[in-house]
């Protein structure tokens, strides 16, 4: 769901001069995300995590770069550690989930592609032990509508 707001940037030499920039906010609550290992030559077809995530929030500028993160998510399938090792760090990734307030399910899939991992994926360990991590991302090219 998009929300729109603006910035005011600067102000100089006394001068009222501000300069304004729409974003995009983007945020899905409880999304389930698909991530796969961007690869050129033979493309994965099965994910190599699948996770869930308490919030998804995607933030879309002007020049359209995708920044955003997820929110306290866990591993419903396969090994989410592998985002915090130094390989992990360095890899690209695409990542897919579903819109489920789009009611046409041809439409509902949305998809990052050329992610990368801003600084380190953290993971927590609650008194149940169960773990969940928190990531920041930018992404090269997103289908978010």
């Amino acid at each position: 769901m998009p929300a729109e707001f603006a910035i005011i940037l600067y102000n100089t030499l006394g001068l009222c001069c501000f300069e304004v920039v729409v974003l995009s906010e983007f945020v899905w609550n409880k999304a389930v995300v698909c991530i796969f290992k961007e690869r050129n030559v033979d493309p994965e077809v099965d994910p190599f995590v699948v996770v869930k995530t308490k919030k998804l929030k995607l933030t879309r500028s002007e020049d359209s770069k995708v920044t955003g993160s997820l929110v306290d998510f866990f591993t419903l399938m396969g090994d989410a550690d592998y985002l915090m090792s130094p390989e992990g760090a360095a890899d690209r990734y695409v990542m897919c989930w579903f819109d489920d307030t789009e009611p046409d399910t041809t439409e509902d899939l949305r998809r990052l592609r050329g992610v990368t991992l801003k600084g380190n994926v953290t993971c927590a360990l609650n008194a149940a032990g169960k773990r969940t991590y928190n990531a920041a991302i930018q992404a090269e090219h997103a289908k978010l509508k």
